[in-house]
């Protein structure tokens, strides 16, 4: 038997058409890694927009007897947002100053206070804010979405917005007294 020698030689991809792959391959790689960068980053940092969200608010603890509060609904006022859980030590260190601070501001009316409280369970929350004697709107985190959306790195974190949605300040780990929180809070109330 002979062997069949009538066969078309195999022809690879051209180079030309390796090129423009390999190219969008890589192209492709670049873009996945930047967006995936970017969703790693830090804190949200001073200077940023901050994105309109939803807060829903516990019973007892509402915002001009709102039970949900939007970011939005605050423009032309200073926010203050601190990041807590009832489980949190520095947290327990930094409650009476911020209580003091909310009981120094709150009759201005320029500075709303938010408390959101951080993978825990709402008796945990209510037992922890009685305890403190804290009265400024708080409310879960339900599903940690502002937690992303801040992208915070543990609790106590304290974020610091202007009139206009802009951060100013972050704050992490806890205050130790009233005249710090102030030191952020007057120049940003002057503005």
């Amino acid at each position: 038997m002979t062997e069949n020698t009538n066969t078309p030689p195999r022809r690879g991809i051209p180079a030309w058409a390796q090129i423009v792959v390999w190219t969008l391959l890589g192209g492709l790689f670049v873009i996945v890694a930047i967006k995936l960068n970017r969703s790693q980053l830090g804190t949200v940092q001073p200077g940023d927009q901050i994105r309109d969200f939803n807060l829903p608010l516990y019973s007892g603890y509402e915002y001009e007897g709102r039970s949900e509060i939007k970011l939005s609904d605050l423009r032309g006022k200073v926010v203050f947002i601190n990041f807590w859980a009832s489980w949190c030590k520095p947290c327990e260190q930094e409650a009476p100053e911020l209580v003091k601070a909310w009981e120094y501001y709150k009759p201005g009316g320029q500075v709303v206070f938010l408390g959101v409280d951080y993978v825990d369970t709402e008796p945990a929350a209510r037992i922890y804010m009685k305890k403190f004697k804290i009265t400024y709107p708080n409310g879960p985190d339900l599903g940690t979405r502002l937690a992303q959306l801040f992208r915070i790195k543990g609790v106590p974190e304290t974020y610091f917005i202007d009139r206009n949605g802009v951060l100013q300040y972050v704050q992490i780990g806890p205050f130790t007294s009233l005249q710090q929180i102030q030191s952020i809070i007057e120049p940003m109330l002057k503005k």
